[in-house]
């Protein structure tokens, strides 16, 4: 009954803005930023300083060892980011923000829902970020990859616990 309970106040939250969002994008990206960090510096550890080399003021590294790199950069952002939005349905930043990722049925959202999500939410940004202004015209304050992934960002009330 409390779940349900739960799920029918958090379908009544108003959806987050796009500031709001943004705010807690740029403090998830710090985090990010920081496990690509240890990703890199891991990495440079294993292979050794000298898969790199200066030709003509140019770096010039080992294409198989960068694309391994793009590899887990893409693993672990999606990883951070799936397993804080289908467990608690917050990262750190939104947290912070006060924002929450709830499906549309006020639950949280499912891995598929998550996967979706996240390889749309990319484009969304990268191109001029019409993803994400598309909120700001939208009827119901969604974005794009809130349309395709049958999700929304709402603002939770003080009162809210995180943990």
């Amino acid at each position: 009954m409390a779940n349900t309970d739960s799920r029918h106040i958090l379908q009544q939250q108003p959806r987050a803005g796009l500031l709001r969002r943004l705010a807690a994008l740029l403090y998830d990206g710090f985090l990010v930023a920081a496990i690509w960090m240890l990703i890199g510096y891991s990495m440079q550890f294993i292979v050794g300083p000298d898969t790199n080399q200066l030709v003509d003021g140019v770096v010039q590294t080992n294409p198989l060892i960068d694309n391994i790199l793009f590899l887990l950069m893409l693993i672990s952002s999606s990883g951070f980011y799936i397993w804080f939005w289908t467990r608690s349905g917050q990262t750190l930043g939104m947290i912070a923000w006060r924002i929450k990722l709830v499906a549309n049925d006020g639950g949280l959202i499912s891995v598929r829902q998550g996967i979706i999500r996240f390889l749309a939410a990319w484009p969304s940004f990268f191109m001029f970020g019409l993803g994400y202004f598309w909120l700001t015209i939208d009827a119901n304050g969604d974005a794009f990859h809130d349309k395709l992934s049958n999700s929304k960002v709402i603002v939770v009330p003080k009162s809210h616990q995180p943990f």
